[in-house]
């Protein structure tokens, strides 16, 4: 009978009723070390899960000029936007280092975080700065609409849901969740419109951003877990490190700022002076940089939701230059899309430069700033792409100034010995 009393090869606890051993090969071990292992072993993958994205974080240079890959113009918001990015990492990276244990450490400085509001006419690149940030960043990043967002209660998604789809861009590790960034688009359909005509509640507006404050300012909110294979208890998510940006074209605000920049005359009658008009009717492209906070409030936002979005980024109006410059420079411009198209047939797409500007012009025309340049392109390419693939012997495709503004046609050329054969067949 083997009466030897084992001990726990870490703490040297001997086995006893209360204090049983797990037996390996060669040692033996308790259930605290157990239970303490588990903790280490948990702080380890916590500490590679969130030290992941830091692993070269981008500085804001490198940010920038990222973005100059595929935005064109809008130079103070990629800066301030860069920064915004750095300094979110450099939160992160301390926050890795020095996690904070009490409240009671006099010594530890913590960096509160800058929300960003940016604004500006519709197709000025507020969303595809978001977009093109997301590709950027290593950190988990969700593109939300505001439009869809409901006051809690009411048909239609709460604002809870922004947070679950940000803990499905993490994979589900709340700790990763938790450093994330968040872009809400259409931010300005949230302003107050009071009480409507019928006397039913604003339920998507004023009330949105009250439920908004608390995500923004940084609180633990509960996500159930609605369609998840996890447990139903649901997760617990703190947002004082999560990053939000918002988004919108604010449009009418231009009035406001006029009015508090260029204040019209105070006279009535015969003594209003009616030549300080604008007759033109033109907008400064600068205008909307001139924002305050108390311009967005008489816009329609509350103080309270305006004071946590301390950054605000105004995006200007895009002139004919920088539209073709849109054509052609980044990336993915639209000029070298369609080019892709047309080498899939074989063919080669040529745009003059006055064609460009033509196009600028037209997009300018309808308002829609450089969401204006593909639909353009569409209609104007629209009848050769329809015929291109029944052709042959097809080389090049010109689109010219003159097809541009409807007054001739597109111009394709042949390969020459297709062109000789169809001289011959005219012939």
């Amino acid at each position: 009978m083997n009466d030897k009393v084992h001990t726990c090869s870490f703490c040297g606890a001997s086995q006893a009723p209360d204090t049983p051993l797990i037996a390996g090969i060669e040692g033996h071990i308790c259930e605290a070390c157990v239970t303490l292992a588990h903790q280490v072993v948990s702080s380890w993958g916590r500490t590679r899960a969130l030290s992941g994205p830091l692993k070269s974080p981008p500085k804001p240079v490198e940010i920038k000029e990222q973005l100059d890959r595929y935005i064109v113009g809008q130079e103070a918001a990629k800066e301030t936007l860069a920064v915004a990015v750095y300094n979110h990492y450099k939160r992160l990276a301390a926050e890795a280092r020095n996690p904070r244990r009490s409240l009671d450490d006099e010594d530890r400085v913590e960096i509160d975080k800058s929300n960003i509001l940016m604004l500006g006419p519709s197709g000025t690149g507020k969303t595809l700065l978001a977009s093109t940030l997301a590709r950027i960043v290593g950190v988990p990043f969700v593109i939300a609409d505001a439009t869809t967002l409901t006051q809690a209660g009411y048909v239609g998604e709460d604002v809870e849901s922004i947070l679950a789809r940000l803990l499905d861009a993490s994979s589900g590790s709340r700790e990763v969740a938790e450093w994330g960034m968040v872009y809400i688009d259409e931010v300005d359909k949230l302003a107050r419109q009071g009480e409507t005509a019928h006397g039913t509640r604003d339920v998507s507006g004023e009330g949105v951003q009250q439920a908004l404050l608390k995500l923004v300012e940084g609180t633990q909110v509960k996500i159930n877990a609605k369609g998840r294979k996890d447990s139903g208890e649901g997760t617990l998510i703190d947002t004082r490190n999560i990053l939000f940006l918002v988004g919108g074209a604010f449009a009418g605000l231009e009035k406001v700022l006029t009015k508090r920049l260029r204040p019209g005359p105070s006279g009535i009658g015969f003594h209003a002076d009616v030549g300080t008009a604008d007759a033109t009717g033109t907008r400064d492209p600068a205008l909307y940089r001139e924002t305050h906070p108390d311009d967005l409030r008489q816009f329609g936002l509350i103080p309270e939701f305006i004071g946590r979005f301390p950054v605000l980024v105004g995006l200007h109006d895009l002139d004919e230059a920088a539209l073709v410059r849109i054509l052609t420079e980044p990336k993915n411009a639209l000029v070298r899309q369609y080019q892709q198209l047309f080498a899939f047939e074989g063919v080669q797409l040529e745009f003059t430069p006055e064609a460009l500007t033509a196009i600028s012009r037209k997009a300018i025309e309808r308002g829609t700033g450089a969401r204006g340049l593909r639909s353009v392109i569409e209609g104007l390419l629209q009848r050769p792409m329809y015929e291109l693939p029944s052709m042959s012997g097809v080389t090049t495709c010109l689109v010219d100034a003159d097809a541009v503004e409807g007054r001739g046609e597109i111009r394709w050329t042949h390969a020459p010995e297709d062109q000789a054969l169809r001289e011959t067949a005219g012939g």
